[in-house]
């Protein structure tokens, strides 16, 4: 139990648990989009609606398990709210808009029976490392600060 302690809190514990956190996210986006192509709904509408329901879960899971944001002062977490909301529509149009341009230049090939699944697998790499830099220099800026006092 010690080593696992000290992996999710020891130096490196913030981009651990985030690496975590946004595998279990991605877990559920891929399975919600698996999901939706495989009842017949299209690839594009399949990753649009997988990355509203990631958006609700990583909001939460950041704010409480990576980045341990302790505000609960309603400006405060209006702002968490509003800046993570608009960061995640700036990269879930990378990933809508980069899903469909991989997508139509070829990256369509199936993976585990399920088309689209490689271009899907690509846009998410870049998505999380974008999401990762927002997160942590625009939404949950001052907590460091906070959890020192």
């Amino acid at each position: 139990m010690s080593f696992i302690n000290s992996l999710f809190y020891g130096k490196y514990g913030e981009g651990i648990r985030y690496l975590f956190i946004g595998g279990l996210n991605v877990i559920i986006t891929w399975a919600t989009y698996a999901i939706l192509v495989v009842i017949g709904i299209g690839p594009s509408l399949s990753n649009a609606t997988s990355w509203i329901i990631g958006v609700l879960v990583a909001f939460i899971l950041n704010k409480v398990f990576v980045f341990n944001s302790k505000t609960h002062e309603k400006k405060e977490v209006s702002r968490e709210v509003a800046s993570f909301t608009l960061g995640r529509v700036f990269t879930g149009a990378v990933n809508i808009l980069g899903f469909a341009l991989l997508y139509n230049m070829g990256v369509d090939e199936e993976l585990f029976g399920i088309d689209g699944f490689f271009a899907k697998i690509i846009i998410s790499a870049i998505e999380i490392t974008l999401n990762y830099i927002i997160s942590k220099y625009l939404v949950f800026i001052n907590n460091e600060e906070k959890s020192s006092d």
